[in-house]
């Protein structure tokens, strides 16, 4: 993590802090029962993040672990339930031997969500279950809305420090995804808190099992999605590595073309759909007939940009054979349309170009533009922004081209590459190193 999101991990743990210390005062003294509350659903916050999967390559992962930390604040909102939950969630980060930095956030952030709604919870009228009180459905359906709030907060934040993205373009993707996923499964917090005030601590152990058996199913569908896409990746990494020059060009225009769709506020569904059209939209070029035109080091003959003209056309007949990739197919033929109507294939203009095929325009141009050809160097950021202002209206969606003038995200795409450009010269120097 970079210094921004340590300074951001650092204050989230302050304010963890905060929340406690304001529970310890709004609350009262823990009782023999709070603490074995706070043992039992401890112990199964720790087996569900020990049990945790990867939904992605990277550190995201999907847990049940929210549901026995809400049950325990609702049973015993103490401040012995944050001292419980907190040490719980630490001892699963030291065992699954996570970096530093992201276990004191993954700490920090499960104190503060519970501390808070402990805080809010007692605020609003809430009794301790335990207590055999009935349940406030208020001060409940608002401190579950709260928990879920606060986390997806604290991670849109850490990520949008740790790698300089919009806060509120992850809060839209990643937040509202999380958000309906999470309310499906509040349901099951009461469950726990009942099961344990009827049948105690061996009670809540063995309801764990059925829940599990949902997470697992949850668990494949998230891997099945990913491993589509790891394999999608792959077929297009195999097209284009007969091309040296646009190597990896189908992977950035799909990054590309997520950062312009959170940046136009698009939703998770259909940004991911035009992210995968974006990925899949040269998959054409891997027929017989562009191999030599492809492999050719200069520019193109007019009979030979005829032929590179029907490559969409060919992606889309490619991409057509995939039954989940039906709604993809006009995104795919449509992403060389110009604005005005002269592009290809069918000349289409103007808002009856698919937006999905709009975007990929800018992304795929963006990273033409920003990469070494055959025929040319990459562009300066200026010559892009210049190239971009020329054809506003004429090859490219106007309101999209103002989004995209008018922010940093121009900015972002020739930094990204730049920051390319580094890594490959520095993994060219170190393949040196080892062969002398």
């Amino acid at each position: 993590m970079n210094r921004a999101a340590k300074i951001y991990v650092g204050l989230l743990s302050l304010a963890a802090l905060a929340a406690a210390f304001a529970a310890f005062l709004l609350g009262k003294s823990p009782t023999n029962d709070s603490w074995k509350v706070g043992i039992t659903f401890g112990l199964l916050v720790a087996l569900s993040h020990l049990l945790a999967f990867k939904k992605t390559g990277r550190s995201e992962s999907g847990s049940i672990a929210f549901l026995p930390l809400l049950a325990a604040v609702f049973v015993a909102p103490t401040w012995s339930t944050i001292v419980s939950m907190t040490f719980a969630t630490a001892i699963a980060e030291l065992a699954a031997r996570r970096e530093p930095i992201k276990a004191v956030f993954n700490v920090a952030q499960a104190s503060l969500a519970v501390g808070l709604s402990i805080v809010f919870y007692l605020s609003v009228g809430g009794n301790p279950l335990a207590s055999g009180s009935n349940v406030n459905i208020a001060a409940f359906s608002f401190v579950l809305i709260l928990f879920v709030v606060v986390n997806a907060v604290a991670l849109s934040g850490v990520i949008a420090a740790s790698e300089r993205k919009r806060f509120v373009s992850l809060i839209k993707q990643r937040g509202l995804k999380t958000f309906v996923y999470d309310l499906y499964a509040l349901p099951f917090v009461y469950v726990f808190a009942w099961v344990y005030l009827h049948y105690g601590a061996l009670g809540s152990i063995a309801l764990v099992l059925p829940i599990m058996g949902v997470r697992e199913l949850y668990k494949t569908n998230w891997q099945l999605q990913f491993a589509n896409k790891e394999l999608l990746e792959l077929m297009v990494a195999t097209i284009e590595a007969r091309d040296p020059y646009t190597s990896g060009h189908s992977r950035r225009v799909a990054a590309n073309t997520r950062v312009i769709c959170e940046a136009m506020g698009l939703r998770a569904r259909p940004t991911e759909r035009i992210v995968t059209a974006a990925l899949l939209h040269d998959v054409g070029k891997i027929h017989e007939i562009f191999g030599p035109i492809l492999s050719k080091p200069g520019r193109l003959s007019d009979e030979e940009m005829a032929i590179m003209k029907t490559h969409p056309v060919k992606s889309e007949e490619l991409v057509g054979r995939v039954s989940g990739f039906k709604d993809l197919l006009a995104a795919v033929r449509h992403h060389h349309e110009n604005w005005d109507g002269s592009g290809y294939p069918d000349g289409v203009a103007g808002e009856a170009i698919p937006l999905g095929s709009r975007i990929i325009m800018f992304a795929d141009t963006i990273d033409a533009m920003t990469t070494d050809r055959p025929y040319r160097s990459a562009l300066s950021h200026s010559a892009v922004r210049a190239e971009l202002q020329k054809h506003r209206g004429r090859q490219f969606d106007p309101t999209i081209c103002d989004l995209i003038l008018a922010s940093d995200l121009l900015n972002h795409f020739t930094t990204e590459f730049q920051n390319l450009v580094i890594e490959r010269q520095r993994e060219a120097v170190l393949s040196v190193q080892v062969s002398a």
